[in-house]
Formats: structure tokens, sequence, C-alpha cells
């Protein structure tokens, strides 16, 4: 039975992260800089979130940039104006023909281009899914969350962010205010990884454990960055998903552990799943959600919307 029926949840139940994020640039690279964008069609009556510079400043001008805003696709055209995409959980985007269709009430937005069209779209009724058009690196900055970048950080400055507020590994790890890019999937591959707690507060780790999550986060996102990259060279990333099979214990609850054979656990609190090995990461202790429910609901957001909705102050 497919995962994400088996949860009860869409199939597009997962927001992309840095991973992802990295692969969609990776795949527009070779397709839209370099090339004029011709036109902006917008048929999500709540998608585009900004009124100046207007839609059509964008229009007829050369994309020279693309890049990566925590979990957005900032897209650079000339002038210094950018189109700010957050995909939030079921946005994903698609390369398709010149002039593809772009009503429908999945289809929120369609970029021209003289060799294709990148279309937005979004499943289900929630419409969370945003464009921002912005003017220069003013602009864009105002888009960041302020989470650390983690390959331009060192162990300490790591440390230091996840240590501002005792939290729990899970919720420093997916806290766009503390790091940059990793979600509820990556956050679960990296803590099996780095065989910690998801429930272990930051205020308590050892220095060999920052040791080990240090090295193990920025081992397991750069593998996967990889790994999609290469894909992403050879095909445009149409099905961008949580659930896939090489990962070891995200969306594999009640399957063995790929290091110790023991059952995946979870644990469900609102919006957020966490996924983990008994045997691995927490002493063979199953985390019980009840047992739990006080200290999540101090620690962890309600809803992704609420999480995303966060800045550092």
């Amino acid at each position: 039975m497919a995962l994400h029926r088996r949860w009860g949840i869409g199939k597009h139940g997962k927001m992309p992260e840095l991973p992802d994020i990295s692969s969609y640039i990776t795949a527009l690279e070779e397709r839209v800089v370099g090339q004029t964008l011709e036109h902006v069609r917008v048929n999500g009556p709540f998608l585009l979130r900004t009124v100046q510079p207007p839609v059509s400043e964008t229009e007829g001008k050369v994309v020279r940039a693309l890049r990566r805003v925590g979990k957005r696709i900032a897209i650079g055209v000339e002038d210094d104006i950018w189109l700010v995409i957050h995909l939030m959980i079921a946005g994903r985007l698609h390369w398709r023909p010149v002039g593809a269709k772009a009503s429908g009430k999945n289809n929120l937005a369609a970029f021209d281009f003289p060799h294709g069209s990148l279309v937005l779209t979004e499943a289900g009724s929630k419409r969370r899914a945003s464009l921002h058009i912005v003017a220069g690196e003013a602009g864009l900055e105002a888009m960041n969350p302020g989470g650390i970048d983690l390959f331009a950080s060192d162990l300490e400055g790591f440390r230091r962010a996840l240590t501002v507020e005792n939290r729990t590994l899970k919720r420093a790890l997916t806290d766009p205010r503390i790091v940059d890019g990793i979600g509820n999937a990556y956050s679960d591959e990296i803590l099996h990884a780095a065989k910690l707690s998801p429930i272990a507060l930051t205020h308590k780790l050892g220095a060999e454990e920052w040791q080990r999550l240090f090295d193990t986060t920025r081992e397991t996102l750069q593998m996967w960055i990889d790994r999609l990259n290469a894909e992403a060279r050879v095909k445009f990333p149409e099905k961008v998903t949580a659930f896939r099979p090489e990962m070891a214990v995200h969306g594999k609850f009640g399957e063995p552990c790929p290091r110790c054979g023991a059952k995946v656990q979870r644990i469900r609190y609102a919006d957020n799943e966490t996924d983990y090995c008994a045997v691995c990461q927490t002493g063979g202790k199953v985390l019980a959600d009840r047992s739990l429910s006080r200290l999540l609901k101090s620690d962890w957001p309600r809803t992704l919307d609420e999480l995303e909705a966060l800045k550092r102050r």
C-alpha cells in the first residue's frame, strides 16, 4: 500500500526541503538562465502576495540568476528583480512545452520562456503556495527566515544556533529561524544517522554528540543534494516526495531499521510526524504520543503554516 494512503495524507504531503529545492534549481539552470522570461500568467488569485514591483516588470527580461532562500526558489531577472516562489506543502514545479495550459484549479501560474513553460501547481483545496516579486538584495533578504547555512557554518556556530533556546533536536533542526532548509523528512534521516533521539534537548548534548550531529547533518544533506541533483540533470524533478525508498526511517513506520532491523517507530503531533528507531536512537524506549504531548505542545508549532510564519527576532 502506498505510504500516503496508509497514513491518510496527500501524495504531496511534504514541503520541499534543501535537497529538493537544490534539484529544482539544478534542473532550471540549463533551461532558464540566459533565457528571456516572456510572460507570467498568474491563475491563482491568492498566489501573488506583493504589489510592487508589478509582475509586468519581470516580463521581457533575461534570467540572470537562480538562488535558494530557505525553502524558497528565487529567479532573478535583469534590473535586479526577483520572483520568489514558496511551494509550501502541496506546491510543485513542472517543465512543460511552450504555451502550456495555466488554467484549471491546480495550475496556479505559468512562466513562459522561448523553449518551454515553468508551471506551478498546487494539489488540494488549501492555497498556501506563494509568489513574491521583490527588488534588489534587500528585498530578497527580507524573505530569509534567518537560519544558518550549514555548509558555511562551523561546529561552534552550529551549536550556538541550536542552543539559543533549549529545544528538542527535532524542533531545532526544523525551525527555519535556526537552521536553513531542513524539514520533517531530512531531520528524521539526520537524527537516525547521528543515533540521537528526536526529543533530546539541545542543552543536554555532550561534545561528542554535537560533533556527531554536525557531521551527520552535513553528510546526510550533501548525500541527498548530490543524489537529487544527479537525477535532475537527467530529467526535470516532476515528482518531489518525502517518501523515497532509499530513506532509512522517514516514511518507514513499521518497516525494519536498515542498521539494526528493529521496526521503525513514529511520533505524531498536529501536522508533524517523526519516524525513528528506538534501538538506535532512544536506548530501546518507544516514545509514546500521549506521554510527550505536554513537551511537544510547548516545543513544536501546531501546524506547518505556523512554522513557516516564524521569523527570527
